[in-house]
């Protein structure tokens, strides 16, 4: 049939992921499950595929595991039918073929970051540049040039148009009026923030200004000067001002709603900082709520600031969250199961295994190899040998055959303490990969088309048997061959292919 889909896997998976893809409601008919011959299903290679694997019928996509390391591209040429990752683990099947087989779509946004650099006045202008380049690649639209009240700022026009000069959109923030006049003559594409008594300092150029409320939280005023600047011809943003809580949060948000009941078509900006940067409390969330009220509302920019250590990444959580919300708004879905980074400290599928399934992996082992797996019951670690399970790495130590394999007994003690940490916290642990942190860290990047190179411990070992060799000293090669075939663990230093 042509909508029948392969899932290639290998000995130790291949029975579970028939049976979850039945769990999901697939039915038998439209879809087959392909062992290629290999234990570990991300083990399996381009070579081994091409050699093992022959297409039959009509064929809509082949699945392959998402750790496995090939080249897509050249196995759909090599079959004539598209070849697709699928996810890392087979607990977020339901998920990824949830969304009609694919990842969802994360591409698209509706909501402008303004990224303030605060502290300008202080820096020079290649400071500035500097600042503003690292903002733009983490997502911000616009570079907003922060000024200080009472800070000497000569260099204001020169900062504005050198960061012009690398194609970025500017926006200068001040409270001085002076200050403001020197933006808007230099050819700054914003200025924040103007007022129904100041608004007619943009007026005949093509600065767009951002609009608050004077005095303070009324609101009135910024609606007369809605309708001034309408009047005028002067193309606008209107800034009702986010208050922090316990200073008037929920009231600026109601603002907020009634600017867009009373002013439909006005554009407006938040700045989500009051929030972010004066609560101990991790961003990311915060930001995620805020980004939620600017998709309900129609908010379509945001000024954000990044002064507080906790806020460092700051554009990129904005730029996360608002691309989350513009594509479950689309979906008219919630906000949830599309991804998009915003799970750092906890994972929403943590345990791809239970201790039984562990079990049950560890019974059909053969060799002597390390394996690292993370249920709720702990953290476990097994071979062909042995099966422990402990909360504390420390008590796995003992049991582990690596006392005259130094950086073995370190590669495992790295891996179990990855593992501890992900168990206590509730993240996904997978052997020989980085924990991985959403948008709050920047990830390794890998190039899934080639296959892993050994890690740091295999690539000494070999050089210090190669050393040996050059001394040809017999005894102590003799030594090292039979060190070598140590345990190891499993996706270090193995063949993909059983013996």
């Amino acid at each position: 049939m042509a909508d029948k889909q392969i899932f290639l896997t290998g000995h130790l998976a291949a029975r579970r992921l028939g049976e979850t893809l039945r769990e999901i409601g697939l039915e038998d008919a439209s879809f087959d499950v392909v062992n290629v011959g290999v234990k570990v299903a991300a083990l399996m290679t381009e070579k081994i595929v091409k050699k093992r694997f022959v297409l039959n019928g009509d064929v809509a996509r082949v699945v392959v595991p998402g750790r496995s390391r090939m080249d897509l591209q050249s196995l759909g040429a090599h079959y004539g039918v598209p070849f697709v990752r699928g996810p890392d683990e087979m607990i977020d099947l339901p998920e990824y073929l949830g969304k009609g087989g694919t990842p969802p779509d994360l591409s698209k946004y509706d909501v402008r970051i303004f990224a303030e650099i605060v502290e300008a006045p202080m820096l020079s202008v290649a400071e500035i540049v500097e600042r503003g380049l690292e903002h733009a690649a983490a997502g911000a639209d616009v570079i907003d040039v922060g000024c200080q009240p009472e800070a000497q700022f000569d260099h204001l026009e020169e900062a504005v148009q050198a960061l012009q000069a690398e194609g970025l959109k500017v926006s200068v923030d001040s409270g001085d009026v002076a200050e403001l006049e020197r933006a808007i003559r230099c050819g700054a594409d914003h200025v924040l923030s103007l007022d129904e008594t100041t608004l007619h300092l943009v007026q005949g150029t093509n600065c767009v200004p951002i609009l608050v409320p004077k005095p303070h939280g009324d609101l009135a005023s910024l609606l007369r000067a809605i309708d001034r600047a309408e009047a005028l011809g002067i193309r606008h943003i209107a800034d009702p001002i986010l208050d922090p809580i316990h200073f008037g949060f929920t009231t600026s948000l109601e603002r907020y709603a009634e600017l867009r009941r009373l002013r439909p078509g006005t554009e407006i900006l938040m700045g989500t900082g009051n929030l972010t940067e004066l609560t101990d409390a991790d961003s990311q969330g915060l930001t995620a709520l805020l980004m939620g009220v600017c998709s309900e509302l129609d908010i379509g920019n945001v000024l954000i600031v990044q002064v507080s250590p906790h806020t460092r990444r700051t554009v990129q959580e904005h730029d996360a969250a608002r691309r989350v919300m513009y594509r479950s708004k689309a979906d008219q879905s919630l906000p949830k199961g599309y991804g998009g980074g915003l799970l750092s400290l906890h994972d929403f599928r943590p345990f791809p295994y239970t201790a039984a399934e562990v079990d049950e992996m560890a019974e059909a082992i053969r060799d002597m190899n390390y394996r690292i797996e993370v249920t709720e019951a702990g953290v476990h670690i097994y071979n062909r040998a042995m099966h422990e399970v402990a909360q504390n790495p420390y008590a796995l130590f003992p049991k582990l055959d690596v006392d005259d394999d130094g950086g073995h007994a370190f590669y495992l003690g790295y891996e179990l303490a990855k593992a501890e940490l992900a168990w206590k916290l509730g993240k996904r642990y997978a052997q020989d990969n980085p924990l991985e942190w959403g948008v709050s860290a920047d990830a390794e990047t890998e190039d899934l088309a080639r296959q892993k190179s050994g890690g740091a411990t295999l690539k000494v070992r070999k050089e210090k048997r190669a050393n040996l060799a050059k001394k040809n000293d017999t005894q102590k090669v003799e030594d090292a061959d039979q060190q070598s075939i140590a345990p190891i663990a499993v996706t270090e230093e193995t063949d993909a292919t059983d013996s």
